[in-house]
């Protein structure tokens, strides 16, 4: 059982998509919190009590966000794909790090869906 991000509207077997496992996703959640300069276990709805107008980050709507349901508006995936792009293109993946390099795949694979969701004005799904 997992979790799979993908653009609402299209064939779940032929568009772009990315998957975790709930715990991958859990784990990938948390990097991204780190490179925004915060932890997320700090966060409110995350066993903290900071909320989450205290945070400046554009990927806010990705990290707050129920890991099973809902979407996140065409938007928010716009204001969102930049700061993916740029930490994507900042990170090298390091050959001697499987963690780094399949946090950067990762990211890699959402800016693919990102874009998908921003070309065509279509929701990112959570299924």
């Amino acid at each position: 059982m997992g979790l799979m991000l993908f653009p609402g509207g299209y064939d779940v077997a032929t568009s772009p998509d990315v998957s975790w496992s709930y715990t991958g996703f859990s784990m990938f959640r948390k990097w991204l919190a780190r490179v925004e300069g915060f932890a997320l276990a700090e966060m409110d709805g995350f066993g903290g009590d900071r909320q989450w107008s205290s945070v400046s980050t554009t990927l806010a709507p990705l990290l707050n966000h129920p890991d099973d349901e809902g979407d996140i508006a065409p938007a928010q995936c716009a204001e969102m794909l930049p700061r993916l792009v740029e930490i994507l293109n900042q990170r090298e993946p390091d050959d001697s790090d499987p963690v780094l390099r399949r946090r950067i795949e990762d990211v890699s694979e959402l800016v693919s869906v990102l874009r998908v969701c921003v070309d065509r004005d279509v929701e990112l799904i959570f299924g």
